[in-house]
């Protein structure tokens, strides 16, 4: 082009010609080298299987009622249910206590009482488990005060070991959430 027609800056020409001999003297870059991430990413494992092929059919004018998916869309099982006296021995074996089955009416009539509190009622109809534990663990220790005089030794087994305690507030808030859901599934 330069031959055929002049060009009014002479200098771009000049650094044409020197860069064009400079990119022919510099080391080829190649560009799959660049992308190559073997060093920092390894698949070890990977399996696809198919598992099954089939239809799903519902079935018409029957009511039912879908389970949510819980952790990593793994269904629990049922939860194991104990009777009272079970947990009673349970709990002298693991904190050697001597709670015999005349204790057992001291948490029944505190799980009644917190059964009977409406507004935990509706606590237990609006929330998951995990919610309903802050309403649940106040009411509870304001009845275990109000039953303090009834039976001093668990009172004092409750508040003072927080193992035992904890335990104790566990098993009954699932169990008093367990029985206001009942009743309230009962109702509907």
């Amino acid at each position: 082009m330069a031959q055929i027609m002049p060009f009014a800056e002479s200098e771009f020409e000049i650094f044409f010609a020197y860069a064009k001999l400079l990119l022919s003297r510099l080391p080829k870059a190649d560009l799959s080298e660049r992308l190559q991430v073997t060093e920092e990413v390894a698949l070890e494992y990977y399996r696809l299987q198919k598992i099954n092929e089939g239809n799903i059919e519902l079935e018409k004018e029957i009511d039912g009622e879908l389970d949510g998916m819980t952790e990593a869309g793994l269904k629990r099982g049922e939860e194991e249910k104990a009777a009272l006296s079970e947990i009673i021995d349970i709990l002298n074996e693991r904190f050697g206590t001597e709670f015999e089955e005349a204790d057992k009416l001291f948490f029944d009539q505190i799980e009644t009482e917190l059964v009977q509190d409406e507004t935990l009622q509706t606590q237990a109809r609006v929330n998951k488990i995990d919610t309903f534990k802050y309403a649940f663990e106040e009411l509870f220790l304001s009845k275990l005060i109000d039953r303090m005089d009834q039976n001093q030794d668990i009172f004092d087994k409750i508040l003072e070991d927080k193992a035992f305690g904890s335990l104790v507030k566990q098993w009954m808030m699932k169990k008093v959430y367990s029985r206001l859901n009942e009743e309230t599934g009962a109702l509907t």
